[in-house]
């Protein structure tokens, strides 16, 4: 009797134990099937993720796309279209009747084109966008974009003609200087209009980014006005004027002026893409008549050259 009862409990032990390891084996089978399931899942995730971020390195726009639809990307109020914005063909209320820089200087603030000025929203855009462009910080990107606001209400020229000058001159940088002397973030010349510094603590104010964007803007609108059109200031501006070409100079500019215009309107416009240039004009004789406008051309052409060889 004694013997069956042993036999029992000893049967009952085995057949406990052998339900203990199944369990165990089935719970560890489950697990491992767990981790193997989301091992997978987050390699997947992870080679979704690599290739996203490859499409958007080689395809910026994509990138741009993605953050539109983000509902945690900040939307910027619409604002007047294109038709809004002055043409840059309008940068001046009568060019030809401005033919020294003395009538610059007469230029009332009241005269400047408010169309052409934008407003607040389309200031912030071109910030942004050229903060990410140049990879500048955006406090001193808005303090540049704000400098060339100001400057451009003052004389009553395009502002973001201005900032496409300091795009392509210096990629906004305030400190940047040529071999040949140019200075700041229009590249001024300083030895050469060292008088436009007299009033602003001298030739040393030149890498006062505030001091080179007025200097800088006023040469620019002298030779616009002098020129006779936007493409012969630029063509003065670089140094070129005696010559047939100015090496895509103007164009270089006009291109990245349409960028920042299409930014202003409101249209996405990528910060990454390439530096391309407006088909350039067929280029159009300039006759100056005065005799004296003639011979400060030839010596400021003179003096200038060098820094159109720089480029």
């Amino acid at each position: 009797m004694l013997n069956r009862i042993t036999s029992a409990m000893r049967k009952a032990a085995k057949q406990s134990a052998r339900q203990v390891i199944a369990h165990s084996t089935a719970m560890r089978t489950t697990n491992n099937k767990v981790v193997a399931t989301a091992r997978h899942a987050i390699m997947a995730l992870g080679l979704t993720a690599i290739a996203t971020l490859a499409l958007m390195f080689f395809k910026p726009e994509v990138a741009e796309k993605i953050q539109a639809i983000s509902p945690f990307s900040d939307a910027v109020a619409a604002t007047p279209s294109d038709d809004d914005l002055s043409p840059i063909a309008n940068l001046m209320d009568d060019p030809a009747s401005l033919t020294a820089s003395a009538a610059i200087e007469d230029t009332p603030v009241a005269s400047a084109n408010p169309a052409m000025l934008g407003t607040d929203v389309q200031q912030q855009r071109v910030t942004q966008w050229i903060s990410k462009r140049y990879r500048v910080a955006n406090d001193a990107t808005n303090m540049l974009v704000s400098a060339a606001y100001l400057t451009a209400k003052e004389i009553n020229l395009d502002p973001l003609l201005i900032l496409a000058v300091m795009a392509i001159e210096s990629r906004f940088n305030p400190f940047a200087e040529s071999p040949v002397g140019a200075q700041g973030l229009m590249q001024v010349m300083s030895k050469v209009h060292h008088d436009k510094f007299a009033e602003m603590g001298g030739t040393q104010a030149a890498l006062n980014p505030v001091a080179n964007i007025r200097v800088g803007s006023l040469i620019l609108k002298e030779y616009v006005s002098r020129g006779g059109s936007v493409e012969a200031g630029l063509k003065r501006y670089v140094g070129a004027a005696g010559m047939e070409s100015d090496a895509g100079y103007g164009a270089k500019v006009l291109g990245e002026y349409d960028r920042l215009k299409a930014v202003a309107s409101g249209k996405r416009v990528s910060a990454f893409a390439t530096m391309a240039s407006r088909a350039a004009p067929k280029a159009q004789p300039v006759v100056i008549q005065e005799k004296s406008a003639a011979l400060e051309d030839k010596n400021s052409q003179k003096l200038n050259g060098d820094k159109f060889t720089s480029l």
